[in-house]
C-alpha cells in the first residue's frame, strides 16, 4: 500500500479505526530507515539557502521533513507564522496581542483562513504560528505573538485559528508546550510549576485548541520541572497524551531543543526540527538497544496519521491569493478592530474637514511591525503613521518630525492643532532573541530585542509628551508594542488621548487614520492588565540574575489583583469607546452542558460603535484556595445608537472544574458567582450566584 491508496481509503472511512488500519500498511511497508527519516526535519541546505541568498531571511522557503517518494508520503512542509506566512512577500497581519484584543474569534478565523490560503500557495503544507504561550509577564519579548494574559482568550483565539488553518488542509501547530514566556534565558531556564498550576494555568489553551483537532504541537526550549520540554516524559506523554487527549505528532522547538535522542523519542517527541542533529544517533540507539523499533515506530505512526487526515482535505491555491485585496483589507480591518482606546479627554474623534496634524515620535515614519525573528513577516510595504494620516486627512494639513527632540518637535508642530505622538518599542526592545549557548549568558548586546528591560515607555517619549502637552494643543498618544506599559507618568504630563496601536501590520497606519477620523469607532478591549506599579506583576527572571529556576505560581494578571485586592491602572478587558454603553439584565441558570448567561448590552449614546461583553466566573464558599473570577466567556457586538441587544453565552462546566493534585482528578465546586460587563473590574458590579448540577 503507498500514502495514495492509504489516503483513499481513510477518506473513504474516516474512523480511528481506519486510520490506526492504514496506518499499520504504511509501516509495514517502510524500512527501519525510511521510518527514521520521517522523524527528521532535512532542511539544512535550506536553511542554508534562505540566509544568505535570500538575505538572511528565515524560512524564505519551506522546511521540510521527512516524507518517502517510493510509497509517494509527502514531506512535512513548514511555514512559521503568527502574524503571517512568513515565506515570500506575504500578508504581515497585525501582531497577535492586536488580534487578541478584538476578542472576535471569528474575525481570527477569517485571518486563519487568509493564512492557510497564501501558505499553500508559498508550497507549504504544515503552519507553526498558532502561538498560544501565556502572558505571565509584560517583560517578555515575544508577548506580542501571543493572545493576552488569559488562557481563557488564549484558548477560544488559538482554537479558532487552529480550526480555519487546518479546514484548508494546512497542519496547525500550537506553540511552545509549555510554560515558554521568558525569552533571553529561554534555552536554560528551568519554570517550576505544580500539578494544579500547570494544568489550570499553562495548559488549558492547549487542551482546546486539541479539542478543535490541532494535528501537532512544538516542543519548547525551556525545562519545566527539572526536565527540557522536549525530553519530557511526564509533560509530552502522560499530561499531553495520556491526560489532554493528544494523537497528533510533536515536533521540537528549532535547532537546540533536543539534547539526548535517546531521551526526547520515548518521551513522545517525535520530529527533531528543522534538520537531523540529535536523531542522526537513533539508527546507533537502536543498535544498542538505547530505543526500540516499537518507538520509532509509535513516532513514525504519529507523523502518518498527521498526514493522512490532513493532505487529501489541501486546496489548491494560485500565487495571486498571497497579499491579495481582499487579504490586505482583512489585514486593515483586523488592525481597526484590536487597537484600543485607553484615555480620550475630549480630544477624539477628529472631526474637522481640514485639520492641521502634526504626526511626531521616534516612529512617526518608520516600518514598525514588530519582531524581527522567527515571526517576521517580509510584505512589500507597511503603511506608517505618516503615511496613513497623510492619506486620511488628505483634505488637511498633515506634517512629520520623525524623532523624539522636544525642541524640533515643537518648532515643526506649532501650526498644527493636532499632534499625534508615536511612542513604545520596537524590534530592538522587545521580539526574539538567539543567546549564544554555552557561554555567559548576561552578555546579551543592547538593542537585539528579546525580553523587554523596563516596563516603562522610553524616557525620551515621556519628556517628548510632557513638552507637547505643554502648548495646549489636543495631543494623542500613539502606543506600538507587544504588550503592557506601567504609564504613571505618561498619565501625569497633562490632558491627552491615549491609543493602544500594539504593532498592527501592513495597513497599520491607514487603520490609525480610520480610528483617528471616527470612520471607524474604537473597540478594543486589553487582553492583559496595565497595572499601576511594576511591583503588582509577578516575579521574572532576567540575564543578570544569579538564578536559572524559576516558580511559575497559580496567580498572575487580574487574578493576582483580585486576590491581592489591588485595582489595575486600566482592567484586563478595558477599552474606550466614541459612543458609550450599559450593561443590565443579568441572568444565570445551571443546565446540562453548565451556565448559561445572558447580558442586555445598551448603546446609551450618539453615534453606532462596538464592545465585548464579557462574562467571569468564580467559586461561591469553596474552601480551598480559588481566584475571585476568571474569564469564561465573552462576545463582541455591533450596535447603533440607541439599540440594545441579549448576550448570551454558554459557559461549560468543563471549564468551571478545578483540579485536585492529591486525587489527580477534576472537579465541579458546589456553587459559582457569574459577574458579566465591561471589564475585569466593571464587571463586579453585577453579578449571580449559581448551583451547580
Amino acid at each position: 500500500m503507498n500514502f495514495q491508496q492509504a489516503a483513499a481509503r481513510y477518506a473513504a472511512n474516516p474512523s480511528r479505526e481506519t486510520l490506526a488500519e492504514v496506518t499499520g500498511q504504511l509501516l509495514q511497508a517502510l524500512t527501519a530507515r525510511e521510518k527514521i527519516r520521517l522523524l527528521s526535519g532535512r532542511a539544512l541546505g535550506t536553511t542554508v539557502m534562505n540566509l544568505f541568498l535570500y538575505r538572511r531571511k528565515y524560512n524564505a522557503t519551506p522546511y521540510a521533513a521527512g516524507g518517502c517518494k517510493r510509497l509517494g508520503i509527502p514531506p512535512l512542509l513548514f511555514t512559521d507564522g503568527p502574524r503571517g506566512v512568513v515565506m515570500g512577500r506575504s500578508t504581515c497581519f497585525p501582531v497577535s496581542m492586536l488580534r487578541g484584543a478584538s476578542f472576535d474569534d471569528g474575525l481570527e478565523a477569517r485571518v486563519g483562513a487568509a493564512i492557510a490560503e497564501e501558505a499553500i500557495a508559498g508550497g507549504a503544507n504544515y503552519f507553526a504560528g498558532v502561538c498560544i504561550n501565556l502572558l505571565r509577564h509584560p517583560a517578555w519579548g515575544r508577548a506580542q505573538e501571543s493572545y493576552g494574559e488569559d488562557s481563557y482568550l488564549l484558548g477560544r483565539m488559538g482554537a479558532a485559528l487552529t480550526k480555519a488553518v487546518q479546514a484548508h488542509g494546512m497542519i496547525a501547530c500550537p506553540k511552545h508546550f509549555a510554560c515558554n514566556s521568558i525569552e533571553d534565558l529561554r534555552f536554560i531556564v528551568d519554570v517550576q510549576a505544580n500539578a494544579r498550576t500547570l494544568r489550570e494555568v499553562y495548559l488549558p489553551h492547549f487542551k482546546k485548541c486539541i479539542d478543535a483537532g490541532a494535528l501537532s504541537i512544538m516542543g519548547a526550549y525551556n525545562r519545566l520541572n527539572g526536565a527540557y520540554c522536549c525530553e519530557n516524559y511526564e509533560l509530552l506523554t502522560r499530561v499531553l497524551r495520556e491526560e489532554m487527549g493528544f494523537g497528533g505528532a510533536v515536533i521540537s522547538d528549532f535547532v537546540l531543543a533536543i539534547y539526548d535522542a535517546a531521551r526526547a523519542l520515548p518521551a513522545g517527541c517525535d520530529v527533531e526540527m528543522p534538520y537531523t542533529w540529535r536523531y542522526l544517533a537513533l539508527p546507533r540507539l537502536l543498535r544498542k538497544g538505547k530505543i526500540t523499533m516499537e518507538q520509532i515506530d509509535t513516532a513514525a505512526g504519529r507523523v502518518l496519521g498527521m498526514l493522512l487526515r490532513s493532505t487529501p482535505k489541501i486546496k489548491p491555491q494560485k500565487k495571486d491569493v498571497i497579499r491579495s485585496g481582499e487579504h490586505v483589507a482583512l489585514a486593515r480591518e483586523a488592525a481597526q478592530k484590536g487597537m484600543v482606546l485607553l484615555k480620550n479627554d475630549g480630544i477624539l474623534p477628529i472631526t474637522e474637514q481640514s485639520p492641521c496634524i502634526a504626526v511626531l515620535g521616534r516612529y512617526a515614519d518608520k516600518k514598525n511591525w514588530g519582531d524581527y525573528g522567527s515571526s517576521n513577516v517580509f510584505s512589500p510595504y507597511c503603511v506608517t503613521p505618516y503615511q496613513g494620516i497623510k492619506a486620511g486627512f488628505a483634505q488637511g494639513k498633515v506634517v512629520c518630525y520623525n524623532g523624539c527632540e522636544p525642541e524640533k518637535a515643537l518648532r515643526i508642530a506649532q501650526n498644527s492643532d493636532y499632534l499625534v505622538v508615536c511612542v513604545g518599542s520596537d524590534h530592538r526592545q522587545e521580539g526574539e532573541f538567539m543567546s549564544t549557548l554555552g557561554g555567559d549568558q548576561r552578555r546579551k548586546p543592547k538593542n537585539v530585542g528579546g525580553d523587554r528591560a523596563s516596563l516603562r515607555l522610553p524616557p525620551e517619549d515621556i519628556a517628548l509628551v510632557r513638552a507637547l502637552c505643554k502648548t495646549g494643543k489636543k495631543v494623542i498618544v500613539y502606543i506600538m508594542g507587544g504588550s503592557a506599559y506601567v504609564m504613571e507618568d505618561l498619565l501625569e504630563a497633562g490632558p491627552h488621548a491615549i491609543l493602544m496601536g500594539f504593532y498592527a501590520g501592513l495597513e497599520g497606519g491607514n487603520a490609525l487614520a480610520d480610528i483617528l477620523s471616527g470612520r471607524v469607532n474604537p473597540g478594543g478591549r486589553l487582553p492583559f492588565t496595565i497595572a499601576r506599579r511594576e511591583e503588582d506583576y509577578p516575579p521574572f527572571l532576567r540575564v543578570e540574575d544569579e538564578a536559572r529556576e524559576i516558580e511559575y505560581g497559580y496567580y498572575h494578571g487580574y487574578a493576582l489583583l483580585d486576590k491581592q485586592g489591588k485595582r489595575a491602572r486600566f482592567p484586563f478587558g478595558f477599552g474606550l469607546s466614541y459612543t458609550e454603553f450599559a450593561y443590565e439584565d443579568l441572568h444565570a441558570q445551571a443546565v446540562d452542558e453548565g451556565i448559561y448567561a445572558s447580558l442586555t448590552v445598551r448603546n446609551t449614546g450618539s453615534c453606532a460603535g462596538a464592545t465585548v461583553a464579557q462574562f467571569y466566573v468564580g467559586s461561591a464558599g469553596a474552601g480551598d484556595d480559588r481566584p475571585v473570577k476568571q474569564l469564561r466567556g465573552f462576545k463582541r457586538v455591533q450596535l447603533g445608537a440607541g439599540e440594545s441587544a441579549e448576550v448570551r453565552e454558554l459557559l461549560p462546566w468543563e471549564d468551571l472544574r478545578f483540579y485536585d493534585p492529591e486525587t489527580k482528578q477534576w472537579g465541579l465546586d458546589a456553587a459559582y458567582v457569574v459577574y458579566a460587563g465591561a471589564d475585569a473590574e466593571e464587571a463586579m458590579n453585577r453579578r449571580q450566584a449559581v448551583r451547580a448540577g
